[in-house]
């Protein structure tokens, strides 16, 4: 069997999940570019800010001031000013948000069992360890 490289066989996957992903966030309104990522950390994190968005999920601010605005635009995210910088504003989930969180989690986990299906529970361990490795240990961390 041919090995392909590394980059090309995570680029395959990725595309592929966002697909998947797209197809199953359209019906809520949520859209594709990485939407999930961040209502899922606004949830998780209410009150963060768009710059701390940026750092945690790697995006760059550019998708991440779109992502906000089209979360916010679908009722899913509000803003409120940050009483300490009246520059930056803190961004909250809303109750539809809320209401949606625990079925953002389950399209999540099928995406995640979609792309391990063929592994059984000690490969996924290792894929996600070695995956873990290579993220954490990249030279642009």
């Amino acid at each position: 069997m041919k090995k392909e490289p590394i980059g090309k066989l995570i680029s395959y996957i990725h595309r592929q999940n966002q697909k998947h992903l797209a197809k199953s966030l359209a019906p809520y309104g949520i859209g594709s570019g990485g939407q999930h990522s961040f209502l899922k950390a606004v949830l998780t994190t209410p009150g963060v800010t768009q710059d701390q968005l940026t750092q945690q999920l790697k995006f760059d601010k550019a998708t991440t001031a779109r992502s906000i605005k089209q979360l916010e635009q679908s009722g899913y995210i509000e803003r409120r000013p940050d009483p300490n910088d009246r520059r930056s504003h803190l961004l909250y989930p809303t109750q539809r948000a809320i209401d949606f969180h625990p079925k953002l989690m389950d399209i999540l986990a099928e995406s995640n069992k979609k792309l391990a299906y063929p592994l059984n529970e000690e490969e996924k361990d290792t894929l996600i360890t070695l995956l873990q490795k290579v993220s954490r240990e990249h030279p642009d961390n």
